[in-house]
């Protein structure tokens, strides 16, 4: 019946949970202890995903000190991410003249990433939005002092959250 379904649900979603939660914590192995950048972590946690057991990936974690984000910016916690989702907001979604900080890069697109790190839109940093055409698919950012041109793509890439 329908509680059946509800629960198979339920269960899809700790399962999944479980597996990006992992694939985090390998990335952090692999940019904290093995040297990877960020980009290339994210590469190589999805091949390595079915090496690790639930146990080996606890006990890196606890040699890891317990990271609370992987290195693009993402909870580790599924539950804190979620609470944060409010706090933040796709560049896209910001006027000009808005103060913000990085917190999270889209983690979809390999090539978008690679793209941020090369160019230094990385979590902790600040930017401000100078120009913004949505229409057009165009923003003009000040990142470190210096002014940028982006496309919708990379701005719909950073999430960040409003700083005075």
């Amino acid at each position: 019946g329908e509680q059946k379904e509800a629960l198979l649900t339920e269960i899809g979603i700790e399962r999944a949970e479980r597996v990006v939660r992992k694939h985090r914590i390998i990335e952090r192995l692999l940019t904290d202890f093995m040297g990877y950048t960020a980009a290339e972590a994210h590469v190589h946690a999805d091949e390595l995903g079915d090496t690790f057991t639930e146990d080996m990936v606890e006990r890196i974690e606890e040699r890891l000190g317990m990271p609370e984000r992987c290195p693009h910016g993402w909870p580790v916690d599924p539950a804190f991410e979620q609470a944060e989702n409010r706090d933040l907001a796709p560049l896209t979604e910001l006027r000009p003249g808005a103060n913000a900080e990085i917190v999270r890069l889209a983690e979809h697109d390999g090539e978008l990433l690679h793209w941020f790190y090369d160019e230094g839109f990385v979590p902790g940093e600040r930017i401000e939005v100078r120009e913004a055409q949505p229409a057009a698919g165009q923003f003009k950012v000040s990142l470190g002092g210096n002014e940028r041109a982006i496309g919708e793509r990379a701005a719909a890439g950073l999430y960040v959250k409003l700083v005075g």
